[in-house]
């Protein structure tokens, strides 16, 4: 979330919305423009229940979709390390060119897929998953070390492709099209409602008050909805590949310590070479 892009919708949203509050109290007669204002204040608790209600489903189903995802991302890079210590336990020469690919795979993750997701769009798949399936066709398992670190590996790649998964369906919005417009609908109501409240007898600072406070809320709860609806838009609280990048740093570490020199068939971005 872009903090200053923010502040300053909120700030423009209060601006506005006192404005016209203080245009509609010139007009207003003394009491507001209702002759029951106990009646009219219930009406407006119902529309502003409502909305709470409805605010407060539409926050839990975004935040859980965000929290999937972070989720995701952390399982994937997880799984992505412990392949590569499965890989080590394979016949060579395919587990060599397994750890090579898995590199790319992770590289292909920060380089390419997640500069897609920030700029809206949800990659199809992964190159370097489907040259990793390619390459383990070729391992004939022999030992029962091997054997088993085969079956390890089947099992892991089951779960990267799941947390992959998880963390790509979530860039691509999970509040419907109907859901988000009854919520702007409901919120223009509340404001809209909240105007009838004007009071040529009250003073301009508490009308100003009433208007700012009511908008700020509005405002800063519809942000944070389009915030969690898109975790992967660039600014403070987005998603990021640092547990990716954490991994990658981890693997090279260790093919340093273990003295493996494993050949990685891609640039730094994941890109094929």
């Amino acid at each position: 979330m872009n903090l200053l892009l923010s502040a300053a919708i909120v700030a423009g949203a209060v601006a506005v919305s006192i404005g016209l509050l203080l245009l509609v109290r010139r007009h207003a007669p003394e009491g507001s423009f209702f002759a029951d204002g106990d009646r009219a204040a219930g009406v407006f608790g119902v529309l502003a229940t409502g909305f709470a209600v409805l605010l407060g489903f539409v926050v839990y189903l975004a935040f859980t979709s965000y929290d999937t995802a972070r989720s995701g991302a952390r399982a994937e890079a997880t799984d992505v390390i412990q392949q590569f210590e499965t890989a080590q336990l394979l016949p060579r020469p395919a587990s060599e060119k397994l750890s090579g690919e898995l590199i790319c795979y992770g590289r292909a993750v920060v380089g390419v897929e997640w500069p897609a997701l920030r700029a809206g769009e949800k990659p199809s798949f992964n190159p370097w998953g489907l040259q990793l399936f390619t390459t383990l066709q070729a391992v004939v398992p022999k030992t029962a070390a091997e054997q088993a670190a085969y079956a390890k590996w089947l099992d892991q790649t089951s779960d990267r492709e799941q947390a992959r998964l998880d963390r790509v369906q979530a860039g691509s919005g999970v509040i419907p099209g109907p859901l988000r417009l009854l919520l702007f609908v409901t919120a223009a109501l509340v404001a809209f409602y909240a105007f009838f409240f004007a009071d040529s007898d009250e003073g301009r600072l508490a009308q100003a008050v009433i208007a700012g406070t009511l908008a700020a809320m509005l405002a800063t709860s519809l942000l944070v909805i389009s915030f969690l609806n898109n975790p992967y838009a660039a600014g403070t609280g987005s998603l990021r590949p640092t547990d990716m990048e954490r991994v990658l740093l981890q693997i090279n570490q260790a093919s340093r310590a273990l003295g493996l020199h494993v050949a990685v068939p891609c640039d730094a971005a994941g890109r094929p070479i």
